[in-house]
């Protein structure tokens, strides 16, 4: 019977995983194409956002910077893989579908598999004769017998290396270069900026190394970036600082040459002076990407170029009227929705909140929008509650700095729970009813309008706001609003009112478009 009674929990058991195989060759419900990594095309494990906004496999970026490539993605861009940072809300989000979904949760892949993969793309675009992966492991692998032997010669030079040739030898004039069709890049010898204290080569650009690749055969070149690019390249600061001075001019006074000069190639070029140690090439470097940002069209591309965490290290290092650029350019590049997560996922809420107590007011301002857009989107709101954000703006909002715009972030972050719980436990009710209490009888119209709206945000699926507004003897306030303040401020106010005396089973449960509202023209006015 015993005996049985085993063989049964065996059956059983073997029914049960017998399961498992058929979860893992594939879930009934396909993964969101946002859950895969774009090189290894499967379930992300650990994915990680680099410095131009993508989400990858990390193995998937480790395995990339060691071979030295830089794959094309769908949008026809390259990713910059110089700096990774946790995608934490990806991550929770693929475990909660696998739950969902009955999906095994995703294990690291193994590197070598993935290995292979990134070989195959590289000897892809080596057919499709796209830009060559340098790679310590590629210059270090044994080539095949009998190759052909062309030789190349160099100028050695201290200040540069040749464009025409990609890696010059310091101990002679000549070298030999092995090809082959099986290698990517056939050279026996290291390149002299190799540095055998290093356990790796350094990640290369290959805008740097090849210009002349990046451009599509179909683009017309255009002179003006030419030259620029050329003496925003040199390693003559006086030439630099020239390039940069014409950029900012050019970007200011010709709209219409935002969008031609917006390359990847200029872009890689500017990005490192935007950090200079020279005040003045800082200055112009971070004030062209505000021009640039300009154009619509320019916004996504500034961000896969790569330039947020140059902008986030000028924030929160550079020179003052840097700063205030670079404020600017964070605030332009958070207006196109594609960006508003890119820019939260790589590190900039933090220095944006510092920059809310500058010294500046175009970059107390700029920052303050820049934070209002970012939180428009839910995981920005997240981030910025975990950063403990919400007390220091309700202070700040009691000390009356920038409060009509910090109120518009405080509106946003009220629309998360978190946000509303954070706000609640801050006596946040209190320090609204109290701003609304002084803007009575001073025309501060959007103070009360915004107050009110905050008020009617945080009473969404809350249980405590109805004894904490009743605390702060916010009724007779609203009973006044709603007979003389604006449309908007009579509406939230009725709705409140409504709550107070219990009939919020109806209005002030319906669904509220608010990020809608906060997108309408009180922006534009209240700048």
């Amino acid at each position: 019977m015993g005996g049985n009674g085993r063989h049964r929990w065996k059956i059983s058991f073997s029914r049960s995983s017998s399961l498992s195989p058929k979860s893992k060759k594939g879930p009934r419900e396909p993964p969101p194409k946002e859950f895969l990594c774009p090189i290894s095309d499967s379930l992300m494990s650990d994915p990680v956002v680099v410095s131009t906004g993508q989400t990858f496999e990390r193995v998937s970026v480790q395995v990339c910077k060691d071979l030295g490539f830089c794959p094309v993605l769908e949008s026809g861009t390259r990713p910059d893989f110089a700096a990774v940072i946790p995608n934490l809300a990806l991550q929770s989000a693929i475990a909660s579908w696998c739950k969902s979904s009955g999906s095994v949760h995703p294990q690291p892949p193994d590197y070598n598999s993935v290995e292979k993969i990134v070989r195959a793309k590289i000897r892809d675009e080596v057919v499709a004769g796209g830009p060559i992966p340098v790679s310590e492991r590629e210059l270090l692998k044994e080539v095949a017998e009998n190759p052909p032997t062309v030789i190349h010669t160099h100028a050695a030079s201290e200040l540069g290396h040749p464009v025409a040739d990609r890696f010059c030898s310091s101990s002679s004039s000549e070298e030999s270069v092995i090809v082959t069709a099986e290698t990517p890049l056939p050279l026996k010898t290291r390149p002299c900026c190799y540095s055998s204290s290093s356990s790796s080569l350094e990640f290369f650009d290959f805008e740097t190394l090849n210009p002349a690749q990046v451009r599509s055969p179909n683009t017309n070149p255009n002179p003006e970036e030419e030259e620029l690019v050329l003496k925003l390249r040199s390693n003559d600061v006086f030439e630099q600082g020239k390039a940069v001075n014409s950029l900012r001019s050019i970007t200011k006074t010709r709209p219409e040459s935002r969008a031609s000069l917006c390359t990847s190639r200029l872009l890689s070029a500017l990005k490192p002076l935007l950090i200079s140690r020279y005040d003045s090439v800082q200055v112009d470097a971070n004030a062209s990407v505000v021009n640039l940002s300009l154009e619509v069209s320019n916004k996504v591309k500034i961000v896969r170029a790569g330039t947020i965490p140059y902008l986030i290290d000028v924030l929160t290092g550079g020179f003052s009227e840097s700063q205030s650029h670079a404020a600017g350019a964070l605030f332009s590049l958070a207006l196109e929705e594609e960006n508003k997560m890119a820019i939260g996922a790589l590190g900039a809420l933090q220095p944006l909140l510092h920059a809310l107590r500058s010294e500046s007011e175009q970059t107390r301002n700029d920052s303050a929008l820049a934070l209002y857009h970012l939180t428009l989107v839910n995981t920005n709101r997240v981030k910025l509650v975990n950063l403990k954000a919400i007390p220091n703006l309700l202070e700040m909002v009691k000390v009356g700095n920038l409060t009509s715009r910090v109120l518009l972030v405080l509106c946003n972050l009220a629309a998360c729970p978190e946000g509303r719980a954070a706000m609640l436990d801050s006596n946040g009710v209190e320090v609204l009813v109290e701003l609304l209490r002084e803007s009575e009888g001073k025309g501060l119209e959007s103070t009360r309008e915004n107050c009110v709206s905050a008020l009617f945000t945080l009473s969404q699926g809350n249980f405590r706001f109805k004894s904490l507004l009743k605390e702060a003897r916010a009724v007779e306030l609203l009973r006044e609003v709603e007979k003389t303040g604006s449309q908007r401020a009579r509406e939230k106010a009725k709705r409140l009112l409504e709550m107070m005396r219990g009939r919020e089973d109806v209005e002030s449960r319906e669904s509220v478009d608010w990020e809608a509202f906060l997108e309408s023209g009180e922006v534009r006015r209240t700048r």
